[in-house]
């Protein structure tokens, strides 16, 4: 089912409206209405008002709901020229010619379709607004496995190590204490040297 609207004679001209036509045609016509609405150019402000003349129209002659129509087509067609003179130096004159348009808009009914994401889809994360964290290099298994040997021959040689240190300063540590006799002997030689040399005799 189609409804149609249409404006003759509108003072715009018709390749400013054209430009417009082309940017709603197909689109819904609520969402068209409101893209037109906030249109700075005079002719989104003419073919509005046609656009909405068509829903209205849709709504009140067939009872249909405004949100399942849908821009099908949008003509255009240029109307009568007026034909005006601007004055000039030396008597000559400039001519003025002001365009008309006729609009015609054509809505139909339609069943939009409701996007529906495919099953076992997971919903998005929701953003965080941290700091980025610095990313992280991943380490391949070889390089895993490498630094874990090295490890474990570090560990074992630290290891041996304090044993040995263990080990030795205990033996380097213990006095030699030497017997009594000689110590004697040594201190008689020292006091007495004569008895040196009948030793030596």
């Amino acid at each position: 089912m189609e409804v149609r609207a249409v404006a003759k004679y509108v003072k715009v001209q018709p390749r400013k409206v054209r430009l417009l036509a082309a940017e709603v045609r197909g689109k819904p016509a609520v969402m068209s209405a409101q893209l037109l609405k906030y249109h700075p150019s005079k002719g989104a402000f003419t073919l509005r008002k046609v656009l909405v003349s068509a829903m209205a129209n849709a709504v009140e002659n067939h009872g249909v709901s405004v949100e399942n129509l849908r821009i099908s087509n949008i003509q255009v067609d240029e109307g009568p020229r007026m034909k005006r003179i601007s004055q000039r130096a030396q008597g000559r004159g400039n001519r003025i010619i002001k365009k008309t348009s006729h609009i015609m808009v054509v809505v139909e009914d339609y069943e939009p379709q409701v996007k529906v994401k495919p099953h076992g889809t997971k919903a998005k994360a929701r953003p965080k607004f941290d700091a980025p964290k610095p990313a992280r290099k991943k380490k391949s298994e070889e390089a895993v496995a490498e630094t874990e040997a090295t490890e474990e021959s570090t560990a074992l040689a630290e290891i041996a190590e304090v044993q040995e240190a263990e080990a030795t300063p205990a033996l380097q540590s213990e006095p030699v204490i030497p017997p009594p006799d000689a110590v004697e002997e040594v201190a008689a030689a020292e006091a007495d040297p004569a008895t040196e040399v009948q030793k030596e005799e």
